[in-house]
Parts: structure tokens; C-alpha cells; sequence
């Protein structure tokens, strides 16, 4: 038995761990595979986010004024980490930088295009240049730390905690905890976290340790501010909350084992619950313990 899982453990080291020299085999599997994950997902999300509303000829929509910019800042989150998986798989393929740079973290802006485009489609929403921008922005955090440092010191993360009110309008905000992440923004916060040992070459400073600074807005019902009100006896008021809070760089922890190294690369898109100090309109200048 013990034979049988250390073979196991080894199969999977060795098929982790990324390739010195171009491997063809793994080229071809990660492009399929990546094919089938994207075209996957514009289903799922289709299903999710479209099916419920009428669709329309292509047009577009100037959004830039809604929701506090909070849907402007999960595109570029989203069109980061998509490009960011490009990248590493192509790494693990044993490709070239200029290959990963080029094919790799642009997959992000080219899958977030796709989806603008259905929006473009929906009656209910349009394609907006807005979001392109953001979806470039992504794009470009990735390529230009890769290009200046050769490594991501500053990495967009996500944290999410349920709120009153998605409940006032589940059609918009989400009536399940996987909606509500995807469409309640006043629960979401995005976080530019910053890895100090990075930045501050020093034998004192952990290697996992970083300071996030974060965004979110809550009061939020609807995605214009005259809209807010679902009726006379309910009004909400909209702010935007600034936080400063610690964090951890998981790819930064040493270890031997590829599986780990995955597995921290993945749940690094996530910031952890810390102690975190707000900022914003509503409450001033508040302490959280905790905050997630």
C-alpha cells in the first residue's frame, strides 16, 4: 500500500512539474484542454447570467458610471488571473517567455472579450468600452511585472462575505451563494496585494508576507444611483470603502512539491481573512478583526 501511494505521489510530481525544453505532447493537451474550460465556462455563464434575459442586435452601452466601477474591477481581476493561468501553463509546457507572453497571458483579454461581446447581444446590457479597458488593464498588470521584474510581486485577490441585500433583489444580486458572488458587488472586495519581501530585500522579512490595499462599495441595489430605491419605504446610501489590510503570498512558501506549488497558485487569487483597517464615507474610519 505504502509503494502504491509513493508511485502515485512520484507520477504526479513528475507530471507537475514543468518541462526545461518545448514538449509537444503537453502543447497540444493544454490547448485542448484550454478550448474546453473557455468554451465550458461562456456556457455556464450563459446559462447563469443571459438565459433570463431577451437578447438583441450587437450594441454598446456607456456603464461607466454604475455600480461604484466595482464590475470595472472585476475585469480586470479576471482578465489578470485568466492571462496569469495561460502564462503558467504554457510554462509548464516548456515554452518560450516570448510564447507565454504573447499566447499565454493574453488569453485573459481575448476570453473577457468574448464574453463582452455577449453582453453586447443582451437587451438587458451592451457592449461597453468601459469594460474592455479593464479587461487591458488585467492584461497588462501581468505583462509588465513579467517584463520589468520577471516575477509578480503585485497580485489582484478577491474576498467575499454575503450581505442584506441580495435578499431585496435576488434577480439582479444573486439568489444563491454562487450567484451572489458573481452579481452582489456590495459583498465583493478586490485587493492589490504586494509581496514586501519582494520589494524590501531584508533576512527579517517573511517571504509569504504581504500588504493588500483593497476596494469595494456597498449600498448598492441597482447600478445607477437614481435607480437605488425599490420603493418609497426603502432607500440605501452608496459608498465606496477602502481598506488596508495584511496578507500572504502563497506561491511565496517554499516547498518541494509541485502539487502544493499548484495548489497555493490557484488559492492565491484569494486574499485571506486578516485584521483590516476601512475607510469610507458610511462608517468613517473602522477597525475589523476580522474581515473577509
Amino acid at each position: 500500500m505504502q509503494f502504491q501511494i509513493d508511485f502515485a505521489q512520484s507520477k504526479t510530481q513528475t507530471f507537475l512539474k514543468p518541462s526545461d525544453t518545448l514538449n509537444n505532447k503537453r502543447l497540444k493537451g493544454v490547448a485542448i484542454s484550454e478550448t474546453a474550460i473557455a468554451t465550458g465556462a461562456l456556457i455556464g455563464l450563459n446559462q447563469l447570467w443571459y438565459a433570463d434575459y431577451p437578447q438583441s442586435n450587437l450594441h454598446s452601452i456607456n456603464d461607466s458610471e454604475e455600480w461604484l466601477q466595482m464590475d470595472k474591477v472585476g475585469h480586470m481581476f479576471s482578465a489578470y488571473h485568466i492571462g496569469s493561468f495561460g502564462y503558467n501553463a504554457l510554462q509548464w509546457s516548456g515554452c518560450s517567455e516570448k510564447y507565454k507572453l504573447v499566447y499565454g497571458s493574453t488569453i485573459g483579454l481575448a476570453f473577457m472579450s468574448v464574453v463582452e461581446v455577449f453582453d453586447g447581444y443582451s437587451a438587458e446590457w451592451g457592449f461597453s468600452w468601459g469594460d474592455m479597458a479593464a479587461n487591458a488593464s488585467g492584461t497588462a498588470l501581468f505583462v509588465s511585472q513579467e517584463l520589468i521584474w520577471k516575477e509578480q510581486r503585485i497580485t489582484p485577490k478577491f474576498s467575499f462575505h454575503t450581505t442584506s441585500y441580495a435578499p431585496l433583489r435576488p434577480n439582479v444580486l444573486g439568489s444563491s451563494l454562487s450567484e451572489q458572488l458573481l452579481k452582489d458587488y456590495n459583498g465583493q472586495t478586490y485587493w492589490l496585494s504586494a509581496n514586501m519581501g519582494s520589494f524590501f530585500k531584508s533576512t527579517k522579512i517573511p517571504k509569504w508576507l504581504n500588504v493588500a490595499v483593497g476596494y469595494g462599495a456597498t449600498g448598492m441595489l441597482t447600478g445607477n444611483a437614481e435607480n437605488n430605491a425599490i420603493n418609497s419605504s426603502f432607500e440605501t446610501k452608496r459608498t465606496r470603502q477602502f481598506y488596508l489590510s495584511l496578507d500572504a503570498d502563497l506561491t511565496k512558501i517554499n516547498t518541494k512539491s509541485h502539487f502544493l506549488s499548484t495548489f497555493f497558485a490557484v488559492f492565491n487569487t484569494i486574499k485571506i481573512p486578516a485584521p483590516t483597517l476601512e475607510i469610507s464615507g458610511l462608517h468613517g474610519i473602522k477597525f475589523h478583526y476580522m474581515y473577509f
